[in-house]
C-alpha cells in the first residue's frame, strides 16, 4: 500500500490492496486514528515500515467486526487502548463517563470493562487457532498481580485472566519488531521465551534462575503487607541496566517478567516520529464529528518520552520508565514544518513536550553506565547532587520552532517540574519561558502543601514551588507581561488527613488561589500510590500510612480545596465541625461566613456572638 492511505480496516480496504492474509491485526479500544501520539498507531505503522502488511480492527462490539479482516498469519494485537478502560469509562467516583475522547464524537460506552480480556477471550472463541500478543498502558500496568479499584479486590495478571500468549510491556517498539522479526523466521509464539520487554506464563519448573519474586497471586490477595513487597519488587528491577527478571506464582503457573528492553537510540526515536502517519482520524468517524483526542495533540510534538521525577501516582514509571528519552532537533523540526503544511494550521504549536516537558536528557550520567538509584527520586525530597539540570537541549529546540516561517507562537503546556527549573542557576530558561513560551498561564502541580502528604505522593516540600512561583512572576514582571500561574492539587491521596485538607483549604484561601480543577486520588492499576491505597503501607519502607477511603471524607477533602464554591458549604461546614476548626476559613469580620458556611451554621455563629457580647451583624 503507499504512503497517502490509512491501513486496512475492512474487507474491501484488503480486496483494493490485493491482500489475502495480514501478517498481524490490531485491536484497539480507541478509535482509530493515524497519528503518533496513539499507540496502536505507532506499532502499526512500525510493522509496515519492516515490510509486514497490518490491519486495525478499532473498537469492535459484535463478532463481525472481530472477523471483518480474518484471522492474520502471525498473531493478533491487542491493546485496550491510550488508557486503561476502566478509567476511561468510570469516574473516581465510579460514576459511568458519558463521555471518551478516544472514540468519535467524543460518546462513552465504545469499549468494554476490562477490555483487554473481553477483546482476547472473543478472538479465542472465533480464532481457537490464532496467537495473541497483548501490550499498551492496560495490558502494561496489569502485568502483575494487581489492586482493582473497581473490583475492589486483588486481581492476577492480565496475562493470565485473558488467556493471551504474551505480554508486551512497556514502550515496546523494539521488542515488537524482534518479535515480528522471529515469527517471520519461522518461531512460534509459545519458542519466544528470551525476549527483553515481554512477560509469559511458564510451568514453576521452567522458572529462571537468580529471577527476583515477588510472593504470588493467592498471598497477595489475603496479606496486604505481601502485596506492598511485591509492588517493591516490581518498581525496583524497571531498569534496563540491572533489572532482573522477575516472576510471580499464579496458581499452578509462573508469571514471569523478562528484563526491561533498552530504550531507543535518538536515531531510532527520530525514525519512528518520521513514519509516515496520516495524522488525522479515519474517514469513517467524520460524520460524528471525528475524535476529540485528536484535537489535543493534532498541533503539538511529542519530544520526549520517560520521567525521571517518578511520582508515586503516575504510572509512566512502570511503563515508559524512569529514563528519558529525547529526538532530536533535527527531528522535532521535520515535524513542525509538517505541521505547518497542515491546512488547519494558524501559527500555532501548541505544546512542545511529553511526561515532563523540560527533561531533555537522563537524569545523571551515573544512570546511564550503572541504572537509576534504586529506592531513591531524583527530585525528592530534594534535587540530588548529581543531577544534569541543563535545559539548553530544550531550549535550541523551542528557538528553532518558534524561528520558523509560518510560526506565531510556540507554546509549553505539558507538565513542568518546577523543581527541576530551579537547580538551573543560568535562568536562561525559566526567562525564555516566560517570555516566549507561556499562553497567560502556566500549569504547574505543587499537589499538596503538607510535607507527610508530599512525601506520600514522591514530591517535594512546597518550598520548591514557592521559591518557583517567585522566581517565575519576577521574570514575568522584568518582560513587562501579565501572566499567572494555575496551580494543581489534589485531595484524598494517601499520606493526606482531614486536617492536612483544611490546612490546604486556609492556605489557598490567605493566597486567594480559587481552583476551578481539583484531582481527586484516583487508584488506578501499578502505581506505587496505589499499593498504599490498598495496603496502608509504603511499599519501600513497610511504614504505615493514612488512607483516606470513607466515601464522605474523600467528598470533604474534596471540596475544602473548593471551599469558594456555593454547593460545597455543606461539606466544608462537616469537614470544619469533625476537626473542630470551624472557624478557621472565616475572616475576623466576618464578611465572608456567607460564602463558607451553610445558613444552619451562620445561624449558630450569630448567637455565639450574641452571648459573647459581640455585636450582631446585619444580614
Amino acid at each position: 500500500m503507499g504512503n497517502n492511505a490509512f491501513l486496512p480496516v475492512s474487507k474491501q480496504d484488503l480486496k483494493l490492496r490485493g491482500i489475502e492474509v495480514l501478517d498481524f491485526i490490531c485491536v484497539t479500544g480507541d478509535a482509530y486514528v493515524d497519528h503518533p501520539s496513539f499507540g496502536i498507531a505507532m506499532v502499526s505503522r512500525l510493522l509496515e515500515s519492516v515490510g509486514f502488511t497490518v490491519g486495525i480492527i478499532a473498537q469492535p462490539v459484535s463478532d463481525a467486526d472481530f472477523a471483518e479482516l480474518g484471522a492474520p498469519r502471525y498473531c493478533f494485537m491487542v491493546s485496550g487502548g491510550n488508557i486503561d478502560s476502566m478509567v476511561a469509562n468510570y469516574t473516581v467516583s465510579g460514576k459511568k463517563r458519558h463521555k471518551d475522547d478516544y472514540s468519535a464524537g467524543g460518546k462513552g460506552g465504545k469499549r468494554p470493562d476490562y477490555a483487554v480480556n473481553v477483546y482476547c477471550k472473543t478472538l479465542k472463541r472465533l480464532f481457537p487457532g490464532a496467537g495473541i500478543v497483548i501490550g499498551g498502558l492496560e495490558a502494561s500496568l496489569r502485568r502483575f498481580a494487581h489492586y482493582d479499584f473497581w473490583a475492589d479486590k486483588v486481581l492476577p495478571s492480565v496475562l493470565v485472566s485473558s488467556g493471551a500468549d504474551l505480554l508486551v510491556y512497556g514502550m515496546a517498539e523494539l521488542t515488537l519488531i524482534q518479535l515480528a522479526e522471529r515469527l517471520r523466521a519461522g518461531e512460534a509464539l509459545s519458542e519466544v521465551t528470551d525476549l527483553r520487554g515481554i512477560c509469559r506464563v511458564a510451568e514453576p519448573k521452567n522458572t529462571p534462575l537468580n529471577a527476583a519474586q515477588c510472593d504470588g497471586f493467592e498471598l497477595v490477595s489475603e496479606n496486604k503487607k505481601c502485596y506492598a513487597k511485591a509492588c517493591a519488587v516490581q518498581y525496583e528491577e524497571q531498569d534496563e541496566v540491572y533489572g532482573k527478571t522477575v516472576v510471580q506464582r499464579h496458581g499452578n503457573k509462573m508469571l514471569v517478567q523478562n528484563p526491561p528492553q533498552r530504550c531507543l537510540t535518538e536515531s531510532e526515536t527520530d525514525k519512528i516520529y518520521a513514519l509516515p502517519f496520516m495524522r488525522a482520524c479515519h474517514p469513517v468517524y467524520e460524520k460524528d464529528g471525528g475524535v476529540p483526542a485528536l484535537n489535543e495533540v493534532e498541533f503539538s510534538i511529542t519530544w520526549t518520552r520517560g520521567c525521571f521525577g517518578s511520582c508515586n501516582f503516575c504510572s509512566i514509571a512502570l511503563h515508559q520508565g524512569r529514563r528519558v528519552q529525547s529526538r532530536s532537533e533535527e527531528s522535532v523540526v521535520r515535524e513542525a514544518e509538517l505541521l505547518i503544511k497542515n491546512r488547519g494550521f494558524k501559527g500555532y504549536i501548541h505544546d512542545v513536550g511529553g511526561p515532563t516537558a523540560n527533561f531533555g536528557q537522563p537524569s545523571c550520567r551515573k544512570q546511564l553506565k550503572d541504572g537509576l538509584c534504586k529506592s531513591k527520586k531524583c527530585l525528592a525530597p530534594a534535587a540530588c547532587k548529581n543531577l544534569e539540570t541543563s535545559h539548553e537541549k530544550y531550549l535550541r529546540v523551542l528557538r528553532r520552532l518558534r524561528g520558523l516561517k509560518g510560526v506565531k507562537k510556540v507554546f509549553v503546556r505539558s507538565g513542568i517540574r518546577f523543581d527541576y527549573v530551579m537547580p538551573d542557576k543560568d535562568g536562561i530558561f525559566l526567562k525564555e519561558l516566560v517570555e516566549n513560551h507561556v499562553s497567560g498561564q502556566l500549569k504547574v502541580a505543587p499537589e499538596h502543601i503538607k510535607a507527610g502528604a508530599l512525601a506520600c505522593m514522591g514530591k517535594p516540600p512546597i518550598e520548591a514551588y514557592l521559591e518557583f512561583e517567585k522566581a517565575f512572576f519576577a521574570e514575568t514582571k522584568k518582560a513587562g507581561k501579565e501572566q499567572y500561574l494555575v496551580p494543581y492539587f489534589m485531595s484524598s491521596h494517601p499520606g493526606t488527613t482531614l486536617n492536612d485538607a483544611v490546612d490546604l483549604a486556609v492556605w489557598l484561601k490567605k493566597r486567594n488561589i480559587r481552583p476551578e480543577q481539583v484531582q481527586d486520588f484516583y487508584p488506578t492499576p501499578g502505581t506505587v500510590s496505589t499499593a498504599m491505597y490498598y495496603s496502608g503501607l509504603d511499599p519501600f519502607t513497610l511504614k504505615k500510612v493514612y488512607v483516606p477511603k470513607n466515601d464522605g471524607e474523600r467528598a470533604m477533602q474534596r471540596a475544602l480545596l473548593q471551599y469558594y464554591k456555593p454547593e460545597n458549604r455543606g461539606l466544608v461546614a462537616k469537614a470544619l465541625a469533625v476537626t473542630k476548626r470551624k472557624n478557621c476559613l472565616v475572616s475576623k469580620d466576618n464578611s465572608d461566613v456567607k460564602k463558607i458556611l451553610p445558613e444552619r451554621t451562620q445561624k449558630a455563629k450569630r448567637e455565639v456572638d450574641k452571648k459573647s457580647g459581640k455585636k450582631k451583624k446585619k444580614r
